[in-house]
């Protein structure tokens, strides 16, 4: 008899640990669950698709709001430091903070994860950092992929993806269409570099040793900013809102406010950290800092000046918003009070 050669196992693809990994995330899974909308027809996890029940959210006349997003090369460094806990909040962190840009409350979160060779022991601390992305959030993780892919990725890399679906009142909307002249523009503070510019970052890493006092910086999570921004909208607080990733500060902002009116911006104002100041450091222009980084500041509000105070008494004092500049209609699309502090 011929000896058989060729299996899925051979070629580098282990269904057998898959179905443990699939095991492992039920488990965890039903461990979490303290929603009550997933429907008990079908385990949500593990099934062909995951099922959540809407029919008792009060909400006036829905809207659903669906986002999905990366943590680009920022897994990378999560390798290179062999630190893989907090990743998976960076994955959920950047889509459900596009979510809330528009006064969606998150309902659930999928998650799609692409790896060489499957290693159990790491991809569930990176499915534990999903988990906990999720109960910040207070949404529920329903489903995802993991897929071992070899020859597509070398043994060790891995790569993620995320999606995320909300729901909101059309009434309750976020628009820019909200925004008035004279509103104020208001920064919140971010965790560092949150998951946008990383191959800038690495690029510096091959040439330049980071501070002993800055490692941990390199792959603090993102902050998910749900549970403040929610509130503040439930209470008809905040007239627009941006969520600052890849692009930047002024690019992401622009986004927010209508075409006929101009973005005044003091970023003399802007708060930055020493992990900023490290970067800003090793050669990079102002520019470049504004177009790659966050700088410092995570989220934006577009607000009215009557609401500052009642705004300010949702957030504790790490995360504290403040002024950085206000709304006019003037000729030009963008003025720059002042240049950036370092």
């Amino acid at each position: 008899m011929k000896k058989i050669e060729n299996s899925y196992k051979k070629s580098g693809v282990n269904i057998l640990l898959a179905n443990k990994l699939v095991k492992h995330i039920s488990k965890i899974s039903k461990k979490n669950d303290k929603k009550k909308n997933t429907t008990k027809k079908s385990d949500t996890i593990g099934g062909f698709g995951s099922l959540f029940d809407i029919s008792n959210l009060k909400i006036k006349d829905p809207v659903i709001v669906s986002c999905t997003d990366g943590v680009g090369t920022k897994i990378e460094l999560a390798n290179k430091f062999k630190k893989f806990d907090s990743i998976g909040i960076d994955l959920v962190a950047m889509c459900v903070n596009d979510l809330i840009v528009q006064g969606a409350k998150p309902l659930f979160f999928l998650d799609y994860i692409a790896v060489g060779k499957l290693n159990l022991n790491k991809v569930k601390k990176i499915l534990r950092g999903i988990f906990n992305g999720c109960k910040i959030s207070d949404c529920k993780l329903i489903g995802g992929e993991t897929a071992e892919m070899p020859g597509v990725y070398s043994k060790d890399k891995f790569d993620l993806a995320g999606f995320s679906v909300g729901i909101v009142s059309k009434k309750k909307i976020l628009d820019k269409r909200n925004v008035k002249k004279n509103d104020i523009i208001l920064a919140i503070p971010s965790n560092g570099i949150h998951s946008n510019g990383y191959s800038l970052v690495r690029k510096i890493l091959k040439k330049n040793k980071v501070p002993n006092n800055l490692k941990k910086e390199l792959l603090k999570p993102t902050k998910i900013y749900s549970k403040e921004i929610l509130k503040l909208a439930d209470n008809n607080l905040i007239n627009a809102a941006a969520h600052i990733t890849g692009g930047g500060l002024i690019e992401n902002l622009l986004r927010s406010i209508p075409k006929n009116f101009t973005l005044n911006i003091d970023l003399s104002k802007i708060k930055t950290t020493k992990v900023f100041k490290w970067l800003k450091s090793q050669n990079i222009s102002d520019q470049e800092m504004l177009q790659t980084f966050n700088c410092g500041v995570g989220f934006c509000l577009v607000v009215s000046k009557k609401n500052i105070t009642k705004i300010k008494s949702i957030f504790n004092k790490k995360f504290m918003p403040y002024e950085i500049g206000f709304i006019s209609n003037d000729a030009k699309k963008v003025k720059i009070i002042k240049s950036l502090r370092w």
